[in-house]
C-alpha cells in the first residue's frame, strides 16, 4: 500500500506538466526542418551552385565529366593490353600517365580564369582553392595495378582561412564509376560572407528568443498548475484530518471499554495460572515417575539386546565344535586327525567360556556405562581372522582377507612394514561382538548369493536330477564352484580410525537398508539357510547400531541387489597416529 500511495503522489505531481510538455515536443517536431532549412538556406544554395559548376563547366567543347569518362575508357582499353600483351606495359603506363596529366591541366584551366579575372564579381564564377578528383577502392580493382590511380589533384597555394571558403565533399559524378569529388571553393565575397554570418547569427539569436519564450510560458503552466494542485491537496488533507480525528474519538472509547474488559480477563488468568501451577507440579510428578520406569525399561532392553546376540554368536560358535564331535562319534578318524579335532574343541569352547562371562559381567552393569579402554582395531581385525578364517574356507566356502592400516611400503624394498596399532577408545567384547556379527551377516549373504547363482544356472522347467546341456552344466558347476570374499580393512581419514567391512553377497535394496538397523528386522531371506535356520533373527544389526552409538561411532552402509554390501564404520579420534599421505582415501 505504501508503494502505491507513493506512486499516486508523484503521478499527482507529475500530470501538470505531461500538457505543456507535449505541446513543446509537438511544435519542436513541427518547427525544426523548417528552422533548419532557414538557417542553413544559403550554404544548401551555394553547395548546389557548386554542384553544377562541377557538372557543366567546360575548357572548350568539353566538360569535367566528359574527359573523366574518357580517361575510364582509356583505362579500360590499357587494362585489356597490358593482360594480352605484358612487353607494351612501359609505353602504356606512358599513356595513362599523360591521359592523368591532361585531367590536371583541364582543372587548372577551370580555376584560373575566374579566380584571376573576376575574383569577388560574379557569384557564380567561384574562387577555387583546391579541387581533387579520387577513385575510390572498388574502381581500382577493375583495371591492372599497373596503372596509377593516385588522386589528381590542383591547389591554388593562396593563404586561406578556414572561415573563408567552403567545402564540397566527395560528391559523385557519376555513382556507378566511384569517381569523386572534393572542392575548397568560395561563391561570395569576403565582405558578403560577413554580412551573411551577421545574418546568421540574427536568425540564431531569433530562434533563441522563441525557445525561451516557449519555455517559459511551459514553466508559469506548471507553476499554475502545481498552485492548483497543491490547493486541492490541503482540501483533501483536511478532509482526511477531520476523518481521523472522528475515528480517533471513536478508538479511544472503544479502548477504555477494552481495558476495562482486560481488566477483568486478567483477574481470570491469574485464578486459571494458579489452578493450572498446581495441575503442573501433579503432571511433573507424573512425569519423573514415567521417565523413571522408561529409563529402567530401557536398560533392561539393551541388557536383554546385547545378551541375545552374545548367545547368538554363542551358538555360531558351538556349530564347529558340534561339528567335530559328530565326526569324531560316526567317522572314526585317525588318531592324529582326532587329536586335532578335540584340540579345536577345546579352543572354541574356552572362547565358548570367556563369552559367557562377558555376558555375566554385561547383565551385572549399565550397559549405557560399560568400560572404556584404548583398543587397538586392528589386532582385533587379526584375531577375528584367526578365530574364523579356517571354518569360514573350509565350511562356508568363504575367503576372509584383511587390510589393515600400516605407515607407507619401505622405498625401493617393496617390502610393505608391519601394522600399526589404530587405536580407539571402547569396550573390547561390544567390539569384538561387532566384529563378529558383521561377518555372520556377510557368511549368510554369500550363502544366499551361491543359492541364487545356482538357480540361475539351471533353466527354469528342469527338475533338479533331469539332464542339462553342457553350457547349463558348466555353469551349475560354477556356481557350486563359487567362493564368497570378505575384505575386512583398517584406514585413518581425515584424522579418525575408519573400519570396512565388504562382502560380493546377496546385497541389499533401499527398503532393507533403511530398516536393516532395526530390532527383530532380518535382512535373511527364507533361501539364506544356515545351520537348520531358515532365517535370522533380526538382532546382528540392530546390536551393532546400539554399540556404535555408545562409542560415538557411525555406521555407513552401500549396497545393492547383487552388488554385495559395504559396511563403513567412523570412530572418534583417539590420539591415532599420523595419517600418512597415500591411505588418506576411502577404498572404492
Amino acid at each position: 500500500m505504501t508503494h502505491w500511495s507513493n506512486w499516486r503522489a508523484g503521478l499527482h505531481y507529475t500530470w501538470p506538466m505531461l500538457a505543456p510538455l507535449l505541446l513543446g515536443a509537438i511544435v519542436f517536431f513541427l518547427l525544426r526542418d523548417p528552422i533548419t532549412r532557414w538557417q542553413q538556406g544559403e550554404t544548401h544554395y551555394d553547395e548546389q551552385a557548386m554542384k553544377e559548376w562541377v557538372r557543366e563547366a567546360r575548357v572548350g567543347s568539353r566538360s569535367l565529366p566528359e574527359m573523366l569518362k574518357q580517361f575510364l575508357q582509356s583505362t579500360q582499353q590499357s587494362t585489356e593490353i597490358l593482360q594480352n600483351d605484358p612487353d607494351q606495359t612501359a609505353a602504356i603506363r606512358s599513356e595513362h600517365a599523360l591521359k592523368r596529366a591532361e585531367i590536371k591541366e583541364m582543372l587548372q584551366a577551370l580555376c584560373l580564369p575566374p579566380t584571376k579575372i573576376y575574383a569577388g564579381q560574379l557569384p557564380l564564377f567561384p574562387v577555387i582553392h583546391r579541387i581533387e578528383i579520387s577513385f575510390d577502392e572498388a574502381l581500382k580493382q577493375r583495371y591492372d595495378s599497373r596503372l596509377s590511380f593516385e588522386p589528381i589533384a590542383w591547389d591554388s597555394e593562396s593563404p586561406r582561412h578556414k572561415k573563408q571558403y567552403s567545402e564540397l565533399r566527395e560528391y559523385q559524378l557519376s555513382r556507378e564509376e566511384g569517381v569523386k569529388i572534393y572542392v575548397q571553393y568560395q561563391l561570395h565575397a569576403y565582405m558578403q560572407k560577413q554580412y551573411q554570418e551577421r545574418e546568421d547569427d540574427a536568425r540564431r539569436f531569433l530562434v533563441n528568443i522563441w525557445v525561451l519564450f516557449i519555455a517559459f510560458v511551459a514553466l508559469l503552466w506548471m507553476l499554475i498548475m502545481q498552485r492548483r494542485e497543491d490547493q486541492r491537496e490541503r482540501q483533501r488533507q483536511f478532509a482526511e484530518q477531520q476523518i481521523q480525528d472522528s475515528k480517533q474519538k471513536h478508538l479511544e472509547e472503544e479502548l477504555r471499554r477494552q481495558e476495562a474488559e482486560r481488566k477483568q480477563e486478567e483477574a481470570e488468568r491469574k485464578h486459571l495460572e494458579e489452578e493450572l501451577r498446581r495441575q503442573g507440579a501433579e503432571r511433573e510428578k507424573q512425569t519423573a515417575e514415567r521417565q523413571a520406569l522408561e529409563l529402567k525399561s530401557q536398560m533392561f532392553h539393551n541388557i536383554g539386546v546385547m545378551a541375545k546376540s552374545y548367545a547368538h554368536n554363542i551358538k555360531n560358535l558351538l556349530v564347529r565344535p558340534n561339528d567335530l564331535l559328530r565326526r569324531c562319534m560316526e567317522e572314526q578318524p585317525s588318531a592324529l586327525e582326532e587329536k586335532r579335532m578335540l584340540e579345536e574343541i577345546k579352543q572354541t569352547l574356552a572362547t565358548v567360556t570367556e563369552r559367557l562371562q562377558e555376558i555375566l559381567q554385561t547383565v551385572q552393569r549399565d550397559p549405557h556405562k560399560f568400560e572404556r579402554v584404548r583398543i587397538d582395531l586392528n589386532a582385533l581385525v587379526r584375531d577375528l581372522h584367526r578365530t574364523w578364517a579356517e571354518q569360514a574356507e573350509s565350511k562356508w566356502k568363504m575367503l576372509i582377507e584383511i587390510d589393515v592400516f600400516s605407515p607407507l611400503p619401505l622405498e625401493g624394498l617393496g617390502v610393505r612394514a608391519e601394522p600399526t596399532p589404530l587405536y580407539v577408545n571402547g569396550d573390547r567384547s561390544h567390539l569384538q561382538q561387532t566384529l563378529e556379527n558383521f561377518l555372520f551377516n556377510a557368511r549368510d549373504a554369500i550363502s544366499e548369493m551361491r543359492n541364487h547363482q545356482r538357480k540361475q544356472a539351471r533353466p527354469e522347467g528342469t527338475s533338479a536330477h533331469g539332464p542339462l546341456d553342457e553350457s547349463h552344466r558348466q555353469a551349475l558347476i560354477a556356481a557350486a564352484g563359487w567362493k564368497g570374499r570378505v575384505t575386512i580393512r583398517t584406514r585413518i581419514v581425515g584424522g579418525q580410525p575408519v573400519f570396512e567391512f565388504e562382502d560380493n553377497g546377496i546385497g541389499m535394496s533401499q527398503e532393507t537398508r533403511d530398516h536393516c538397523t532395526e530390532a527383530h528386522y532380518s535382512t535373511k531371506r527364507n533361501n539364506a539357510l544356515y545351520a537348520g535356520l531358515s532365517a535370522g533373527m533380526g538382532l546382528g544389526l540392530s546390536f551393532v547400531h546400539m554399540i556404535l552409538e555408545h562409542h560415538g561411532a557411525t555406521l555407513e552402509i552401500e549396497s545393492a541387489p547383487l552388488k554385495g554390501a559395504r559396511f563403513r564404520v567412523r570412530f572418534p579420534s583417539a590420539h591415532a597416529p599420523k595419517e600418512p599421505p597415500m591411505n588418506t582415501d576411502e577404498h572404492g
